[in-house]
């Protein structure tokens, strides 16, 4: 038998080379992950289309399961309109579906355009930066003030969709919505810690999982951006849970929803209520 001691630059050198192959590793599947999000981008809109609800049976042809609650979807529900699914897809589409349905009600509209044009100041006085919130104000305000003065409702939600679908414009809206989100968990701290696991502060868990772009949303970021932006949602859950229908949640509990979204694992679309 031959007794092979391996010295230590031997090891230094075995450890070298599973370094590399560890980096090389992981820059394959940052790679991948890049040309994945190409292919998304290049795709699939930012917020797409009306589509006919029953449209959603072609991609679950094999699944019973969810042909079913599909059909059991369509007795409540008209059309729905995809959002990228690019971890901002709650508050894009959120965003978009609360403007546009303020697009119908002139009165409701013009107070929500009053209230988010004073939003700025009271994120600074809860201790955010001017500078740092000010460009995706301005672009919130610009966007509302644009459709705005569209007399025809149609041709409103028609720029709504346009702006929507420019990178720019549609991105500092995600930012701006996750702003006010952010500040109004801070602004009731007390309250929202309670749903926060571990010891992370309402603060970090701002700065962490809300302010950041790309961040999935949980409950707690629905019903902040709900309180934020003083409406309320239904959220609609479609999955392989037991049963033939779809379940429902309102969020706040007991409101009145202005908002319908459909939630697939990890995704949210709009619905349109027939």
């Amino acid at each position: 038998m031959v007794i092979v001691i391996m010295g230590d630059e031997a090891k230094n050198s075995s450890t070298a080379t599973e370094d590399v192959s560890q980096l090389n590793q992981d820059e394959l599947i940052m790679a991948q992950q890049r040309q994945i999000e190409k292919e998304i981008s290049e795709t699939i809109p930012l917020v797409g289309d009306l589509e006919n609800i029953l449209l959603l049976e072609h991609e679950y042809s094999n699944d019973d399961v969810y042909q079913e609650k599909v059909k059991n979807l369509a007795k409540k529900y008209k059309s729905i309109r995809r959002t990228r699914p690019d971890g901002n897809c709650f508050f894009r589409a959120f965003s978009f579906a609360y403007i546009e349905r303020l697009l119908d009600k002139k009165e409701d509209f013009d107070a929500f355009y009053k209230k988010t044009a004073k939003s700025k100041d009271d994120l600074v006085e809860l201790g955010f930066q001017q500078f740092t919130v000010e460009d995706f104000y301005d672009t919130y305000l610009d966007v509302l003030k644009r459709v705005g003065d569209i007399a025809e409702v149609e041709g409103a939600k028609t720029e709504l969709h346009s702006l929507f679908n420019d990178q720019g414009y549609s991105d500092y809206m995600v930012v701006y919505l996750r702003l006010l989100t952010s500040g109004q968990l801070q602004k009731e701290k007390d309250f929202y810690s309670c749903f926060i696991e571990g010891h992370t502060t309402v603060e970090d868990f701002c700065h962490q999982e809300v302010e950041p772009m790309y961040k999935e949303s949980d409950h707690i970021h629905i019903i902040a951006a709900c309180a934020a932006l003083g409406t309320g949602v239904r959220v609609v859950y479609m999955d392989r849970g037991t049963g033939k229908a779809v379940t429902e949640h309102d969020l706040p509990e007991g409101c009145v929803p202005s908002v319908h979204l459909l939630y697939r694992p990890g995704h949210y679309d709009i619905l349109y209520p027939i």
